[in-house]
């Protein structure tokens, strides 16, 4: 409670990651993305302050990744906004395995929670790389479960890094686009496609290994 405290303090004493925070808060990516570009080499420090911030404050992850992209380039961007969503998992993955549990059923509710504990817990990594590649499925939610079933460490990140790179690759891309982006570009029509093949496949795996998770133990 007191590094949630602490973020809210962060983000209300600092002027550039408020108007940035609240621009995430509403979707608007044309003012987050404008945000970044007045701020310079702060901006980047910004893009990571957010993605903390994501751990207590869920909003549309892909508005920050989208943004960095237009204002940051491809590359560069990746590297970046991957980097905060791993930091940002870590500290969901601390939270899950130290804090007390009446406090996370409350925040998800206990069967949701529940529910996906079982499944990480008993899923091992291949459940893990699944989730991450299902964007409905909060990105918090899932570390958060990850730390309370005692996944070890080592399995929690190289998953998050491998499961969730397409997703953040595919919206940074799009930012980087945003000026002129067009249907028929064969790269947009290929991240489409490659997109659905994740959805499906993340899907096909959850259902595969969801009835495992029940009917164990």
């Amino acid at each position: 409670m007191g590094g949630i405290a602490a973020m809210a303090m962060l983000v209300l004493a600092v002027p550039a990651l408020r108007d940035a925070f609240e621009a995430a808060i509403q979707g608007d990516t044309d003012e987050m993305r404008r945000e970044l570009d007045s701020l310079g080499a702060v901006g980047p420090l910004v893009i990571l302050a957010l993605a903390l911030i994501h751990s207590v404050v869920f909003y549309p992850a892909e508005i920050v990744d989208a943004a960095a992209g237009f204002v940051y380039g491809f590359f560069p961007a990746l590297v970046l906004v991957m980097t905060g969503w791993l930091l940002s998992g870590l500290l969901c993955f601390a939270i899950g395995r130290s804090i007390a549990r009446p406090f996370l059923d409350r925040w998800f509710g206990v069967e949701r929670f529940e529910r996906m504990e079982e499944m990480i817990e008993r899923g091992g990594a291949t459940l893990l790389l699944a989730v991450r590649l299902v964007p409905i499925i909060p990105f918090s939610l899932v570390c958060y479960a990850a730390g309370a079933a005692k996944v070890p460490i080592w399995r929690f990140v190289w998953t998050t890094a491998v499961g969730y790179l397409p997703i953040t690759a595919l919206s940074v891309y799009f930012g980087t686009q945003l000026e002129g982006i067009e249907l028929t570009d064969p790269v947009v029509l290929g991240s489409a496609v490659g997109l659905l093949a994740l959805l499906i496949g993340g899907h096909w795996a959850m259902r595969r290994l969801a009835p495992n998770s029940r009917t164990e133990g």
